[in-house]
């Protein structure tokens, strides 16, 4: 039997024998007291590649951008977030569990805000109305294929977001991905948030772990929610030298999931079953639009050894990463084109 090859997210990489080693060379302490050295490092390699002040190593993105609104807000105030946002779907209903906000959704246009309709949604704060607190941002934007949200739209909406004194969360877990496409360095996307939360887990190739940067006085508050919602960790520094590995030896390599993206998407110039959003994927997700069922489809593939998930009805994703070489794509489209 040949081992799958697993497309369904980028999540399920597995790290590399290198960065075992360095995750078993570890020097460790106690999170919980500030003294572990090596999640130390890790987060002030976080701070200075975003440009803030401060940062925190927590479990997931989810719990990241569960601290961030429970800093963000009070119980009551109003959030807004893209209607296809990660927040908005796939975490649970944080928002309105762990932080007690109201979510205002808007569309965006494949993945990017309309300005003019995020500023005509802030709400001021009134006798009978919430105001508008915050505003979360997903960049890439999963959803809408990877999408990069452009540098200038995310300069205009931060000043109107200031001029309305409205704090901006960006939920970056593939910022990374996003710099490597456009060249864009991650600090000067993150000039135009308050607040910036990457993962290590999904492109970058670590086990577990996301990073949550902003102002020091405000994660040391974020500090303190993290230690709430039990994600006090303690010899942690294992996990944290995985983090450094990825971020010294595991960005640059992000241009060759956009190939292999791209790759796969223009083999299916011409099929018949299988067409994709864009024949130039932005970043490593290929969403596809299936004649046949998605769930159908999806397990012809898997008989052929190609794991990837349906994402509706007539809707596969296919997701490139570090485990996906030359060898495996080139099998992907051959199985793509024996199914068409």
């Amino acid at each position: 039997m040949h081992t799958p090859i697993d497309v369904r997210s980028d999540t399920v990489t597995r790290p590399s024998n290198a960065m075992k080693n360095a995750m078993l060379q570890a020097e460790l302490g106690d999170d919980v007291y500030e003294d572990d050295p090596t999640v130390n490092e890790l987060q002030a390699k976080a701070a200075d590649l975003t440009g803030k002040e401060a940062a925190l190593f927590v479990a997931s993105g989810t719990m990241s951008n569960a601290i961030a609104l429970r800093c963000h807000t009070t119980p009551g105030d109003e959030v807004l977030l893209d209607g296809e946002a990660h927040s908005m779907l796939y975490e649970v209903g944080l928002p309105a569990v762990i932080a007690q906000v109201l979510t205002r959704q808007f569309r965006s246009n494949q993945g990017i805000p309309d300005v003019d309709d995020i500023q005509n949604s802030i709400h001021m704060e009134t006798l009978h109305n919430p105001g508008t607190r915050l505003l979360i941002l997903e960049n890439t934007h999963n959803r809408a294929g990877g999408t990069v949200i452009p540098l200038d739209v995310m300069q205009h909406l931060y000043k109107i977001c200031k001029t309305n004194h409205l704090g901006v969360h960006l939920d970056g877990a593939r910022i990374f991905n996003a710099a490597v496409a456009t060249k864009i360095s991650v600090s000067e996307y993150a000039k135009n948030t308050d607040t910036i939360t990457f993962c290590l887990s999904k492109g970058l190739g670590c086990p577990v772990g996301s990073l949550l940067c902003g102002p020091a006085e405000w994660i040391s508050r974020a500090r303190r929610v993290r230690k709430m919602l039990g994600g006090g960790m303690r010899q942690v520094g294992m996990l944290a030298a995985a983090g450094i590995y990825a971020l010294e030896h595991n960005i640059e390599r992000l241009a060759d999931d956009h190939r292999r993206a791209t790759q796969i998407a223009q083999s299916m110039e011409g099929m018949k079953n299988t067409v994709p959003d864009s024949f130039h994927p932005p970043t490593n997700m290929v969403y596809i639009n299936t004649r046949e069922p998605a769930l159908q489809l999806s397990q012809q593939l898997a008989e052929r050894g190609i794991l990837c998930n349906p994402t509706g009805s007539h809707r596969l994703r296919i997701v490139t990463h570090l485990d996906v070489d030359d060898e495996d794509t080139a099998q992907i489209i051959s199985v793509l084109q024996e199914i068409n």
